[in-house]
C-alpha cells in the first residue's frame, strides 16, 4: 500500500460516496485551508489506483514547537480525521490499512519529536483509534446524538421516539403562524449574531468568526448547507438554524438560540422542519441521520436526549506526556483555546 500527499482536485478524486463528514468536503478544506495560517496536508493510502484511506491535516510550525490539527481550531469544526475506506469488506484489511496510514503519517509528520503538538477529532464512524495508542498517542472517547431517519416516510415517523412533550410541540407548527423558511447567507449572518451573544452569557467566544461562516457558506455547494429561519407573519425574525449536510448525515450546526412563540419553543418547530425536510425532500434522499453535533456538556443533553438519538462515539487522539501539556499551554494562550 502507498501513501502519498495529494493535491486538493486528487482529494476529490478520492473521495468516496459515503462515509465522509461535510468538511472533508474539497470546498470546505479550500475554506478551510484559507482561514488558519497552518499548512494543509492531505494524505492518501491507495492499494493500487484505488484510494482506500484519506487522512487531512493542518501543520503550525510556531518558535515553541510544531503543531499538528485536524481540523484546525477556533473555526467550528466539530470532526475531521481519518477517513477508511476499503475495496474489502473484511475487518482484517480495513484494520491494515488504518494501521498503515496511521503510522506513515505520524512518521512524515514527526510526532515522535517533544517538540510536537498532535490533535484530531475523528469522524462518527471511525471505530478503531488503537494504532494511535500504539504509536504514541492518547484517545479519548467522544459522543454525538444521531437522530436514526432511514426509513421514515414522514415527519411523524421522524418523530415517533421523542419524548412527549417535543412531540406535542413540534405538532403545534401547523396550528400557529409562524413561517419557517430556508433563507441565504445573510440570514446566516443575522443567526451568527445569536451565536455570538450566546457564548458571551457563558463568558466564552464564538467558535467562528463572520468571515469564515460567510466563506464557507459561499463556498460550499448549495446541496451542503440549509439556513432556517423562523419570522412572525411582519416578518420579525425570532431564531434561525445553519444546518449542514454530508451525503449520510444533517448537522445542527449553528444556532438555535432560546425563543419562543404563542408559548411554544421556536427552536422545536425549526427541528420539526429541517426532520421533514430530510424525511421527504428527494435531493436529501441519501441523508440517513440528524447529527445534533455533541453529547458531551451535560447541560445541553437533557434537551437534545428528548430526541431519542442514537449515543454515537467518536475518537480525540492527541499527544500525550508533560511536554504535550504544557505545548497545549502554551499554544493555547497564542491561538485561542483548544475545543
Amino acid at each position: 500500500m502507498d501513501i502519498e500527499r495529494l493535491t486538493l482536485a486528487e482529494w476529490g478524486e478520492a473521495l468516496p460516496r459515503s462515509g465522509f463528514e461535510v468538511f472533508h468536503d474539497p470546498d470546505a478544506l479550500t475554506v478551510l485551508d484559507a482561514h488558519t495560517d497552518a499548512e494543509m496536508r492531505l494524505y492518501g493510502a491507495f492499494k493500487g489506483q484505488q484510494a482506500v484511506g484519506l487522512l487531512p491535516v493542518f501543520v503550525d510550525e510556531k518558535s515553541v514547537g510544531r503543531t499538528v490539527f485536524s481540523p484546525p481550531v477556533s473555526l467550528g469544526v466539530p470532526r475531521l480525521g481519518p477517513i477508511i475506506n476499503p475495496n474489502s469488506p473484511k475487518r482484517r484489511k480495513w484494520e491494515r490499512i488504518n494501521s498503515e496510514l496511521a503510522e506513515a503519517v505520524a512518521a512524515d509528520l514527526e510526532t515522535d519529536k517533544r517538540s510536537t503538538l498532535f490533535r484530531m477529532t475523528c469522524p462518527v464512524g471511525y471505530d478503531d483509534p488503537r494504532p494511535y495508542n500504539w504509536n504514541g498517542f492518547t484517545t479519548e472517547p467522544k459522543f454525538t446524538y444521531v437522530v436514526d431517519l432511514e426509513g421514515c416516510s414522514d415527519v411523524e415517523d421522524a418523530m415517533s421516539g421523542f419524548s412527549k412533550s417535543l412531540r406535542n410541540e413540534m405538532r403545534r407548527y401547523d396550528d400557529l403562524d409562524l413561517t419557517i423558511e430556508q433563507e441565504g447567507i445573510d440570514s446566516a449572518m443575522r443567526i451568527y449574531e445569536d451565536v455570538v451573544v450566546q457564548y458571551e452569557e457563558y463568558d466564552d467566544t464564538a467558535p467562528m468568526t463572520e468571515p469564515f461562516l460567510r466563506d464557507l457558506l459561499s463556498s460550499l455547494d448549495d446541496d451542503r448547507w440549509r439556513v432556517y429561519v423562523a419570522r412572525t407573519p411582519d416578518g420579525e425574525y425570532k431564531s434561525g438554524i445553519i444546518t449542514l449536510f454530508s451525503n449520510d448525515l444533517a448537522y445542527y450546526w449553528q444556532g438555535g438560540v432560546v425563543a419562543s412563540y404563542e408559548h411554544v419553543s421556536v427552536n422545536n418547530l425549526l427541528h420539526r422542519v429541517i426532520l421533514e425536510d430530510i424525511v421527504t425532500d428527494p435531493e436529501l434522499e441519501s441523508v440517513t441521520g440528524y447529527d445534533l453535533v455533541g453529547a458531551n456538556t451535560e447541560r445541553l443533553c437533557e434537551y437534545k436526549g428528548k430526541f431519542n438519538g442514537e449515543l454515537r462515539p467518536y475518537y480525540a487522539v492527541e499527544s500525550e506526556g508533560l511536554e504535550m501539556t504544557l505545548a497545549k499551554s502554551v499554544y493555547s494562550t497564542v491561538s485561542g483555546s483548544l475545543k
